[in-house]
């Protein structure tokens, strides 16, 4: 008799867990960019002037440190599931430079979206909003 009522307790906890379902958390990766930020890169600019416009690169290779890779992943938690942001996949901006640290090729552009789900379009926007 003890057991049947253990099986049942367990049960119904583990089938109550199932019903209300696991909060999960956003989960941004890298460096979120848009395209007005990264087409202000242009060719025979510094490390220092690319590194005020876009921030740190998320990945520096240290046997090439000639080449910089902005990348960003975004998986939607629970919340931005329910307000319908998008997930974000495969942005990769790969900046190269010469010897003498100017910028000489810049790949993936293309990759690279307008505007960054879940972020907001422009800082004044922070700057902006209303308190809470």
């Amino acid at each position: 008799m003890q057991k049947l009522v253990l099986t049942l307790l367990v049960t119904s906890l583990l089938a109550g867990c199932s019903i209300f379902g696991v909060y999960k958390v956003d989960i941004p990766q890298g460096t979120p960019l848009t395209k007005a930020q990264a087409s202000q890169v242009q060719v025979g600019m510094n490390f220092q002037q690319v590194r005020f416009l876009l921030g740190s690169p998320t990945v520096t290779d240290p046997l090439n440190p000639q080449r910089w890779d902005y990348i960003y992943n975004y998986i939607p938690g629970t919340y931005a599931k329910k307000a319908k942001i998008p997930a974000a996949h495969g942005q990769h901006l790969k900046i190269y430079f010469d010897g003498t640290g100017t910028v000489t090729k810049i790949e993936g552009l293309e990759t690279i979206p307008e505007s960054q789900p879940g972020l907001p379009a422009s800082k004044e926007a922070i700057l902006t909003a209303p308190p809470l």
